[in-house]
């Protein structure tokens, strides 16, 4: 596993499955967050919350349980998925607890987990769960072989979590000037589709107040208006930027300059915004405009949620959540990896659930992929299909990294980048964000060909960007122009002397 050397402040919380992870989660946090149950592997992805512990704010992970491996390969994908979501939040965290459970003892599974904690050299404290009476502390003297320094607590009974939490918050590195500056900056959070689908209603309902202005005619929004809006209060406060822009029409369509200025100002807000909000007409459904309108979004390399609105109205007609994502996901092919929240702005139903979405999404668009993991993970997934290939030369992957975020960019090292198809990448695109959850984030690949020893790059190898769109950049070398073709001049005719090229019979040649 990569170490990462410039963590974030985020503590990770890991142990074999029912140690009472998720208890010891929802009780820092402070809320009832992850499912607690008796039942073995309930959480399985991981959980991501920003809480905060006597004024410090740092982010906190519930992971899912890992299992002892015997050394093959393992059968359960589910299993193998958890691992990996494991490996992640490891890779990420600036501190990990280890929980074990004392009225268990000690299990070769505590010995595998804390092996992966050594191995990623990650500051580390172990809570020794299920401490409920004083006779249950005889065994915490096992987990000394472990190595790490531990503390006995009770995650259901809140017994021990403050000495706990003690080391763990001072172990946590300093706040950098960027995260400084990006908790003071708020998220932009640009509210875009077609003219009349209710962005001004979803903003005014957010704000419980009537701050921009709501009316049944198409165009009443002509300008972007900017509304501040928060959420808490001190230093785990959720401050947004919200963008209500005027409705999208076809371009076609419009008839005014006034329209044509407010179109301008829309595509400048999705440039400008960290998510766009695509709502749509639940009785009208996805239309050619709301095509044009996410097909924009994704060739600016945005996050992404949509939210199907007037769904009280359209439920009233019978309409089910089921068939609309359906019908949605067959007009709106390449927007499978954006999540779907069915609300009604009127009614306030599941307006809620949109901001969950919009925070889950703009934070893995700002997801840093450790490359040990990222590599492992097309390389499991390229074992499973045909490399391309074109003219007797097939493809061959070397190794990936990832060079930006927010959008996130990846950078694929191959033999030659001419021989990654627009499949073979789409695939690669869906397999990565399943593997990391990148739900609703923006993703752009890179394809660099072979480098010589030398440094120097092949000609006959050129470098490929996939753009958002689909389409392919290719850059022309510096210090080269493009050679001209030949054109042929207007007057300039085909030969009908005895030239090699001429199909003419001999006997229909003219006698000179």
């Amino acid at each position: 596993m990569e170490k990462n050397l410039t963590p974030k402040r985020t503590v990770v919380i890991v142990g074999r499955p029912n140690v009472g992870k998720s208890a010891l989660f929802n009780r820092i946090a402070n809320r009832r967050i992850a499912i607690v149950h008796d039942q073995s592997g309930v959480t399985r992805d991981r959980i991501v919350r920003e809480v905060a512990w006597h004024d410090e704010s740092f982010h906190l992970v519930d992971t899912g349980g890992i299992r002892l491996f015997d050394g093959t390969q393992e059968k359960n994908v589910i299993e193998m998925a958890v691992r990996d979501q494991v490996d992640v939040a490891i890779a990420d965290a600036a501190v990990v607890i280890l929980v074990v459970d004392v009225l268990a003892g000690l299990q070769p599974a505590d010995e595998e987990v804390a092996r992966l904690v050594h191995k990623s050299g990650r500051p580390c404290y172990i809570a020794i769960n299920k401490c409920d009476l004083p006779q249950h502390e005889r065994g915490a003297g096992d987990f000394d072989r472990l190595a790490f320094p531990s503390f006995l607590v009770s995650a259901q009974h809140n017994r021990g979590i403050d000495e706990l939490m003690a080391p763990v918050v001072k172990a946590l590195p300093p706040k950098t000037e960027a995260e400084l500056a990006e908790a003071a900056k708020p998220l932009r959070v640009a509210i875009v589709g077609r003219p009349n689908a209710g962005k001004s209603s979803y903003i005014n309902r957010l704000l419980r107040s009537d701050r921009v202005i709501v009316s049944n005619v198409a165009g009443t929004t002509r300008d972007c208006v900017d509304v501040p809006f928060t959420i808490g209060s001190g230093p785990t406060a959720r401050r947004y930027t919200l963008v209500d822009t005027a409705g999208m029409r076809h371009v076609h369509k419009i008839d005014t300059s006034v329209e044509r200025f407010s179109l301008f100002r829309s595509e400048e807000a999705v440039r400008e915004c960290d998510v766009a909000v695509l709502v749509m007409d639940a009785e009208i459904g996805p239309t050619t405009q709301d095509k044009f309108i996410s097909s924009m979004i994704q060739r600016e390399a945005k996050a992404c949620i949509i939210l199907i609105n007037k769904w009280d109205l359209a439920r009233a007609k019978g309409f089910t959540e089921t068939a609309a994502i359906e019908h949605m996901r067959e007009m709106l092919p390449f927007l499978r990896h954006v999540p779907v929240v069915f609300m009604s702005a009127q009614e306030g139903y599941n307006v809620r659930n949109s901001i969950e979405a919009i925070d889950r999404v703009a934070m893995n668009q700002k997801r840093v992929l450790p490359t040990g993991v990222l590599n492992r993970t097309l390389a499991n997934a390229l074992a499973r299909t045909q490399m391309p290939s074109k003219n007797g030369r097939q493809l061959r992957f070397h190794y990936a990294t990832q060079t930006g975020n927010n959008p996130m960019i990846l950078r694929l090292f191959v033999n030659d980048a001419r021989l990654a198809t627009k499949p073979f990448q789409d695939y690669i695109v869906r397999n990565i964000r399943e593997a990391f959850d990148l739900e609703g984030a923006a993703m752009i690949l890179q394809f660099r060909s072979r480098i010589k020893s030398d440094g120097s790059k092949k000609e006959e190898e050129p470098d490929e960007t996939l753009l958002p769109d689909g389409q392919k950049r290719r850059p022309i070398a510096k210090g080269r122009s493009p050679k001209p073709k030949p054109q042929r001049s207007r007057r300039e005719k085909p030969s009908l002397g005895r030239g090699k090229n001429n199909l003419t019979p001999k006997s229909r040649r003219p006698h000179r």
